[in-house]
């Protein structure tokens, strides 16, 4: 195994030293020409729907792109609340509107009524401005999950709340789930909202039963790469298959398909969106969230990022340990619903069922909880079912609150 570790750390300076490169030519090829256009024009209005391109600034100097659909294909204007749709990790808003308007979550929402915002991240192509530093700084990707639940997510809401003079709903995916649950552990933007929807809920890791996610967690893979000076992950290129053989030929992987041996197996993919998928994802993001996701799953505890020492974590913290984000602390009172799927890799039954029993005294009334057990990771936003079987019974959960 030493000898597997040493020969991946070769293979991860290469990757990431050619996927570095490539990250910042990209910026002017032709993936950059959704980046330039922006979403709104390459995405929205090209399938009829009006669409306003927003920027909201962090407290800590990053500038993000938010999307709004106001109005439906028809151009009647929204007359129900506000729904902000978050993606989740090495994604970007793209993720709600790559299938046909009728069974991407963004159309079907703005064409039943509701005012309809995406985010994108921090570190996505839409959001890479900042205030002082440039992507090629290395500080500009010093962030972990952590500064999401912190900055961007605040900015955003209060940016919805503030244009629209409305409480929303909010739908997350993955990464999305997890930061919104962290700031609903400290009772915080709850006073924003109307409901919040986690899709493929992600929390406690420590039963993912993902290969490629558990092997790259176990021999501290993030980390090598974050030491090498390298704090951009792009996950994208040829660099990154030699990564991903390196990886596939540990003892045990099994990379036949790919996107099942991260995600799981997704039963209601459309392949013919793979062409506008590879167009637009996966995006970019900070080395450092990489290493705060593989802390979970090796940890098992949803807490903020690790120094790695009780000194370092007393600068940041002032305690040895880095606080935990405390689920029995979500407020019993916020409605929620969360959905899962059987053959989920990266959001486990399992691990979902331990965030569960942290909500058993949620409000029964306010908790509604789904389970599909066909369904894998990627299903909840692309499954070309997901309209039918997952959609609509959200809107019906955003009818009740």
């Amino acid at each position: 195994m030493a000898n597997t570790k040493v020969e991946l750390i070769l293979v991860t300076f290469l990757f990431c030293a050619a996927s570095v490169a490539a990250g910042r030519a990209r910026l002017h090829s032709t993936r950059s020409s959704a980046a330039a256009d922006g979403i709104c024009k390459s995405l929205v209005v090209t399938q009829g729907y009006a669409c306003q391109e927003h920027t909201v600034t962090t407290k800590d100097g990053y500038i993000l792109g938010l999307q709004r659909i106001p109005a439906s294909r028809s151009s009647r204007s929204a007359s129900k609340p506000p729904v902000l749709l978050q993606h989740g990790l090495m994604m970007d808003a793209v993720t709600w509107l790559m299938n046909p308007p009728d069974e991407s979550l963004a159309f079907i929402l703005a064409d039943a009524g509701y005012d309809v915002w995406l985010s994108n991240s921090r570190g996505t192509l839409s959001s890479l401005q900042h205030t002082s530093l440039s992507p090629s700084d290395p500080a500009y990707w010093e962030w972990s999950w952590d500064e999401l639940v912190a900055y961007d997510m605040p900015a955003v809401l209060q940016h919805v709340r503030s244009l629209t003079g409305q409480n929303m709903h909010y739908v997350g995916h993955s990464l999305g789930t997890l930061i919104a649950l962290a700031a609903f552990s400290h009772k915080e933007l709850v006073n924003m909202l109307r409901s919040a929807v986690l899709l493929s809920p992600i929390a406690y890791l420590n039963q993912m039963p993902s290969p490629l996610a558990r092997a790259a967690a176990q021999i501290f893979l993030a980390e090598d790469i974050y030491w090498l000076g390298l704090h951009q992950f792009i996950p994208k290129g040829d660099a990154v298959s030699k990564l991903l053989n390196g990886i596939c030929n540990i003892p045990g992987n099994n990379c036949s398909n790919l996107m099942s041996s991260f995600t799981g197996q997704n039963c209601c993919l459309n392949s013919s969106r793979s062409g506008i998928f590879l167009d637009h994802e996966p995006q970019s993001t900070a080395t450092k969230n990489m290493i705060h996701l593989a802390q979970m799953i090796r940890m098992g505890t949803i807490a903020m990022f690790d120094y790695g020492n009780e000194d370092d974590n007393m600068n940041h913290y002032g305690q040895p340990t880095p606080p935990v984000y405390n689920m029995t602390s979500i407020p019993s009172d916020l409605p929620l619903y969360l959905s899962y799927g059987g053959k989920d890799l990266l959001a486990d039954p399992n691990d979902v069922k331990v965030l569960l029993g942290c909500l058993k005294d949620h409000d029964g009334d306010k908790l509604v909880i789904q389970y599909r057990e066909d369904y894998a990771h990627a299903d909840f936003v692309f499954g070309v079912n997901a309209n039918q079987v997952i959609y609509e019974p959200v809107m019906a959960f955003f009818r009740l609150h």
